[in-house]
């Protein structure tokens, strides 16, 4: 270095060196007020609890029975199996008090309402890792059966036109997508 970088750099090295030795109390003194009073509001809320009441205990219920959305308030379902960030299973049984097969399986929450009966989403399996797996199915109330229609391993999933005695599915997984065509 040449002697006029030289002394640029001493100068601007004297400078920094003095505006951190001039500032350094007062950052420090500002922690320790910090940290100090981080530890008066721990203590002030340790006592503050001491004094309030214990207050009610929370019991949790299991759920109750709802009539289930789009299927003609013949169905009733209680949540079963609640999968996280996914969807929910239901234990289906018939409002009317009958007895119904549909009490031995977990479906999902999507009911369309046909002439020929209910199209409902059969559960095969309720490990979360294994899912989604189940069958679309249809459900005839008047003689309380139910008949797998199609198998689909994907959530998102309707049923995109019915004709004669036809029925198109349409399904997404997300990356890809299809069609079934299955006769009722």
């Amino acid at each position: 270095m040449n002697k006029v970088q030289l002394f640029f750099h001493h100068t601007f090295r004297f400078i920094w060196n003095a505006i951190f030795i001039i500032s350094y109390p007062i950052l420090a003194s500002f922690g320790l007020l910090f940290i100090g009073m981080t530890f008066l509001f721990s203590k002030l809320s340790q006592v503050l609890t001491r004094i309030r009441p214990e207050g009610t205990k929370v019991v949790l219920k299991e759920t109750e029975w709802e009539t289930m959305p789009f299927s003609k308030d013949l169905l009733e379902a209680k949540v079963c199996k609640q999968i996280m960030f996914g969807p929910s299973g239901f234990k289906l049984r018939r409002k009317d008090g009958v007895p119904s097969v549909l009490e031995d399986y977990v479906f999902g929450n999507k009911v369309r309402v046909l002439e020929e009966g209910y199209i409902l989403e059969k559960w095969n399996t309720l490990e979360s890792k294994d899912m989604p797996d189940f069958d679309i199915c249809l459900y005839d109330p008047d003689q309380d059966s139910i008949r797998s229609l199609t198998n689909i391993k994907c959530f998102d999933w309707h049923v995109s036109e019915k004709v004669d005695n036809e029925l198109s599915f349409k399904w997404f997984d997300g990356t890809q997508g299809g069609e079934v065509k299955v006769a009722l």
